[in-house]
């Protein structure tokens, strides 16, 4: 199929775009395409307006700002998997986009785009919720605001933005020297949408001890599901304390599938291989930085 009749219009700045989207509130903006094209063509979407916005180069940009790592809205899945400046900082991040559909789709798709769509089973929402990441939106009226990547996911394929507004900016906390991560991800073969995913960041203490631990889950309710400490802090790690946490916290889930007592399993075992990653991740992280000293 085609897509409905649009009109097209390609900013030369975040101004224009913003000014833009406040004349035409019922506009959609295009970045890289991977996602919003398809549903256009299929007729599930139907914008009157299309606003082009993949000529944006500031918002391509990559840096760092004190303990943050700041991504532009353009950053394509590509970039992300293989900048080292994000590997080294956020590889959460640069494992999950890996995972996303094939190298094609990478180089087009944004992180942007991936997050102001708000697919449930889609790799970017999970890891920047697993992040604790903050999106920073703006529009012509209300100028800028903030808001934290477990809030910017509503339901199926709805984000928090108003009409008017525009995601211009992610900020991810760089990953410590005293935590692992870990990010797994479970389809029918590599590129396809996942049927289970999490992520994992975890902070061990001195004494070997979870002492924080932040989890989220793809495709297991209408948006990225976020766990935060429970039962694992204060333990000691390993395969028994994973079992027990995973199981708890997918009894919290709420999986669209028609058998709801598979994806639960599948579920826990993507949560308990990505904390096993983290664990390991972390103590090797701990005895690197203590035989320094």
């Amino acid at each position: 199929m085609k897509p409905a009749e649009f009109d097209y219009a390609r900013p030369g700045s975040v101004a224009e775009a913003l000014d833009m989207l406040a004349r035409h509130p019922d506009a959609k903006l295009l970045a890289g395409g991977q996602s919003l094209l398809t549903l256009m063509n299929l007729r599930l979407a139907r914008p009157a307006v299309l606003i082009d916005i993949g000529g944006l180069t500031e918002l391509t940009r990559i840096f760092d700002d004190t303990g943050d790592l700041i991504l532009g809205a353009l950053v394509t899945h590509r970039t992300v998997e293989t900048d080292p400046l994000i590997a080294a900082r956020a590889p959460l991040l640069a494992d999950a986009a890996s995972y996303i559909g094939h190298i094609g789709i990478r180089n087009r798709g944004t992180i942007g785009g991936s997050i102001a769509h708000a697919d449930p089973a889609a790799e970017m929402p999970l890891a920047a919720v697993a992040l604790g990441a903050t999106c920073h939106v703006e529009s012509l009226r209300r100028g800028r605001r903030t808001v934290a990547a477990q809030d910017m996911f509503v339901s199926f394929y709805t984000n928090a933005l108003e009409p008017d507004e525009m995601l211009t900016w992610i900020s991810i906390p760089a990953i410590g020297p005293d935590q692992g991560w870990g990010f797994v991800e479970y389809a029918h073969q590599h590129g396809d949408y996942g049927l289970a995913g999490a992520g994992v960041v975890l902070r061990l203490g001195d004494d070997g001890r979870v002492r924080e631990i932040r989890a989220a889950v793809l495709n297991a309710a209408d948006r990225p599901v976020l766990f935060t400490g429970g039962a694992a802090v204060g333990e000691h790690p390993g395969p028994a304390l994973w079992e027990h946490v995973a199981a708890g916290w997918v009894a919290e889930t709420e999986p669209a599938a028609d058998d709801e007592a598979y994806a639960r399993h599948l579920c826990a075992a993507a949560l308990i291989e990505a904390m096993t990653a983290a664990q390991h991740r972390a103590s090797e992280r701990f005895e690197e930085s203590t035989a320094q000293w």
